[in-house]
């Protein structure tokens, strides 16, 4: 089983980029194999289509993509999700990639008691975000990736051990402060 890392941020010279290249660096000198999601190269559609929905109760989807997305999946015992928060979320690719591929049969079952998750295999989840807010702002807004993304989306979906790490004031801190995550993530990789 492979470690599938999940990119969502349009720009190679991004710092969400050199966070995925730390992240990858760390995971591939311990010995693990990385696969990759780039949604943006992929040219991922993450718009739900009227043909789309009329499938979504079957656990379905016509986007190709999606059953490619779900094969690696399958496969996959650690997780992990680099994304930019915009406007206190992720972007609009990241949650169409939710949308589509973490479909019913695949990511969860339905039951009277509510979901059940299916994705038990993996073992562990790791979303690294970047925002221009610090990060204890985003504790004090509520913290809708903690709540949201990872406690009403990835724990639904089984995966229990889930990590994350934010770099608050990305653009408006230190370069001192940027090096000192992309170390964090390298040592969090590396253990």
């Amino acid at each position: 089983m492979t470690v599938t890392v999940v990119v969502a941020h349009p720009w190679d010279g991004s710092y969400n980029r050199a966070l995925y290249d730390a992240a990858v660096r760390a995971l591939e000198s311990c010995g693990r194999e990385v696969v990759t999601i780039d949604l943006n190269k992929d040219g991922f559609d993450p718009v739900m289509k009227q043909a789309d929905l009329a499938l979504f109760s079957k656990g379905k989807s016509t986007d190709e993509q999606v059953e490619k997305y779900q094969a690696i999946l399958k496969n996959t015992k650690e997780l992990v999700f680099i994304f930019p928060l915009w406007w206190f979320g992720p972007p609009a690719i990241l949650k169409g990639f939710m949308d589509k591929v973490m479909l019913k049969n695949f990511a969860y079952t339905e039951s009277k008691l509510g979901l059940k998750g299916l994705l038990t295999h993996i073992k562990k989840a790791t979303v690294i975000t970047t925002s221009e807010s610090p990060t204890f702002y985003l504790r004090v807004k509520g913290n809708p990736i903690k709540n949201i993304f990872i406690n009403a989306a990835l724990r639904e979906f089984g995966i229990k051990k889930i990590v994350w790490l934010n770099h608050g004031r990305t653009k408006s801190g230190s370069e001192k402060s940027r090096r000192a995550f992309l170390r964090k993530v390298e040592k969090h990789f590396s253990a």
